[in-house]
């Protein structure tokens, strides 16, 4: 069965969240105190994998504990309501015992709260007793004279009454009526819940703060668990014993040492490799267990007796360090995973429903996208799973119909009181406020930079006019059936030289294929000498303008013929008569072999009615003018040539 919607009530900072839908993976998210935390203890209550129960005094509403009775006229107070939609193994497991057809619904509700009596969680489900009577007359084969006697009844209560009240019964009334009996009450319903309620998952609850503990004194522990005062940080050192198959009493058991010790690291061994099929920031850690007598200078209580000391290896320094000292995400991870494996081994939580409290807080970004990894592909087949964060990284844009806003609203009144209407959950995030939303906001703007200009095969220029004449230039070469731009490259630009370093780290993390043309002036060689000895690039994924020029400095405009270019200069600005650009005016406006320099020192000597010369009108005009490119001229096929010749090196780079 799973999960699909829930409202809480009366649990301390909420009122009433209202209802709100439960999908496989659901995320709520809000800022701190909002009442994230206090929504899962909620969920909790209402079946806990673990002791936890709801105390009254503690997590009734503060503001209206002296109103209980006011406020309750029934004497309980509903905390957690939940709704749940049968799977078919679960309608198989009702029709079994009752047969086919007795659930007028696959969907059923179940609350508590406070003062609920015997502690008792209360089921509604529609349950046809009519049909299941029926179902069990047939089942006995009672004839018509037999069945006569409950005729007209339609619950087990009444059928029991009757059938009890013979003095005589024949067998088959007599089998029917035990029948009847086997369900709590004689009652067809309770006796569905009776079926259903194992199979409803427990809430398995989970927070940052639960770590296991680095050093564990064996009879500390075996005394705290006999008092039952075990730490969360020995809790889960225990579960850690139980996955690998072993128990305190065999860690005193010195014959069996080495044997238990093999146990331990087998287990550690497996936790670890699962968790770097996932865990991107270090893959040279390893859990350690070392399980030795006490040192007498140790301090207490681990200077007596046995202790188990766990210690992160990291193979890169070939240094040992304590479980405490070593990197709380990567310590948090392997104790979650502890944890969970242990939770898949325990009878009856094999679908439990994990709530996860701001799980992987002290992760990195990146190390929270693959816990959100983790998350799909191993919890999610088998389990549900709520978890809160105010992390933009635990937020993933292909999911957001997951995610649910969580939001502390106090209404301002001028001149009077705020009006606190508590914790609310909604799904529409248009109705919260703006620092709500940061987390979402934040991983929108994360997602947007790192997809909106870039794509698997990033193609870096310089700037937009070097992308409008690759472009123009690749149109009109395939237009005759020639070789343009791969439609597999995005082309970006990066702003220059100085930029496309940090560019390629920024969005390296996205494993794109990333190739660079680039401008080269007097002074750019040991910039790029520098960036191809960086080793950020792939060998071969760096061109400069000059491979494919044979000048020593060279821009993208320098692959043009320069009689092309006049002829797109004059188009662009218009010059008057006296000041058209002609080809021998250009080549000798400057000394620079750089066409874009002699354009700019030309159009310094032209009138103030001439625009300035810049790097995008010439190619804004070819790009509202390519017919020009159509012209079979010995300056349009040199110019051709020339780009066809850098297609072809950067389309052979997508292999």
């Amino acid at each position: 069965m799973k999960l699909t919607k829930v409202r809480v009530q009366n649990y301390r900072s909420v009122e009433d969240s209202e209802e709100f839908e439960i999908g496989d993976l659901t995320c709520l998210v809000g800022k701190n105190e909002a009442g994230k935390t206090t929504l899962l203890s909620a969920m909790r209550g209402l079946k806990p994998s673990q002791p936890f129960e709801f105390d009254e005094v503690i997590d009734y509403p503060r503001r209206f504990s002296t109103r209980f009775d006011d406020r309750h006229e029934d004497g309980t107070a509903e905390v957690i309501r939940t709704w749940w939609r049968l799977e078919d193994t679960d309608k198989a497991a009702v029709e079994k015992r009752f047969g086919a057809g007795v659930l007028k619904s696959d969907t059923f509700q179940a609350h508590f709260g406070f003062r609920f009596k015997d502690d008792s969680r209360i089921w509604t489900i529609d349950v046809d007793s009519a049909k299941v009577l029926e179902n069990m007359v047939c089942k006995h084969a009672l004839d018509e004279t037999e069945r006569s006697v409950i005729h007209g009844v339609t619950t087990g209560p009444a059928a029991d009454e009757a059938l009890s009240a013979l003095t005589e019964r024949t067998l088959k009334q007599e089998a029917l009526l035990q029948d009847i009996k086997n369900s709590r009450e004689s009652s067809f319903i309770k006796g569905v819940i009776d079926i259903l309620s194992p199979r409803q998952p427990k809430f398995f609850f989970t927070s940052h703060f639960e770590r296991m503990s680095g050093m564990v004194s064996i009879e500390k522990l075996q005394l705290d668990k006999k008092n039952g005062s075990v730490s969360v940080g020995d809790e889960i050192f225990l579960d850690f014993l139980e996955y690998a198959g072993t128990t305190l009493e065999d860690l005193k058991n010195v014959d069996r040492r080495e044997e238990l010790k093999a146990k331990c690291e087998a287990a550690s061994n497996e936790i670890t490799e699962e968790i770097f099929q996932f865990w991107s920031q270090n893959n040279a850690l390893e859990v350690v267990i070392e399980i030795d007598n006490a040192k007498p200078k140790d301090p207490a209580p681990f200077n007596t007796g046995m202790v188990a000391d766990i210690r992160i290896k990291n193979n890169n320094h070939k240094a040992t360090l304590p479980l405490s000292e070593r990197s709380a995400g990567f310590v948090w991870f392997f104790s979650f995973l502890a944890q969970f494996k242990q939770l898949k081994k325990t009878p009856g939580h094999a679908n439990a429903i994990i709530l996860l409290d701001e799980p992987g807080l002290t992760l990195h970004g990146k190390a929270q996208g693959d816990l959100l990894r983790y998350i799909v592909e191993r919890l999610l087949p088998d389990h549900q799973v709520i978890f809160t964060t105010h992390s933009p990284f635990m937020v993933t844009m292909d999911r957001l119909a997951d995610v649910r806003i969580v939001e502390d609203v106090v209404i301002d009144k001028p001149g009077k009181r705020p009006e606190v209407k508590g914790t609310k959950v909604r799904s529409d995030v248009l109705e919260v406020k703006d620092d709500t939303l940061f987390p979402l906001q934040g991983a929108l703007g994360y997602e947007v930079t790192q997809s909106l200009f870039i794509g698997a095969n990033t193609w870096l220029v310089e700037g937009p006019s070097d992308i409008l004449y690759l472009q123009v230039l690749s149109q009109a070469l395939t237009k005759r059936r020639r070789v343009g731009i791969d439609p597999k490259w995005t082309l970006c630009p990066s702003g220059g030289i100085d930029k496309i370093a940090p560019f390629v780290r920024l969005f390296g993390g996205n494993h794109i294929n990333v190739a660079v043309l680039s401008d080269i002036a007097n002074g750019d060689k040991s910039k790029i000498e520098n960036l191809k000895k960086a080793d950020i690039l792939k060998a071969g994924h760096f061109y400069t303008c000059a491979d494919f020029t044979n000048q020593t400095e060279s821009d993208v405009e320098d692959l043009f013929e320069s009689d092309l270019f006049v002829e797109m200069l004059n188009g662009a600005y218009k010059p008057p008569a006296a000041n058209v650009v002609t080809n021998d005016a250009l080549i000798s406006a400057a000394p620079t072999p750089r066409i874009v320099k002699k354009a700019e020192a030309l159009f310094k000597l032209m009138p103030v009615s001439v625009a300035e010369f810049d790097h995008f009108g010439a190619s804004r005009w070819l790009l509202e003018n390519p017919s020009i490119l159509d012209a079979d001229t010995p300056a349009i096929n040199a110019t051709l040539d020339r780009f066809e010749e850098v297609f072809k090196a950067f389309n052979a780079l997508l292999a």
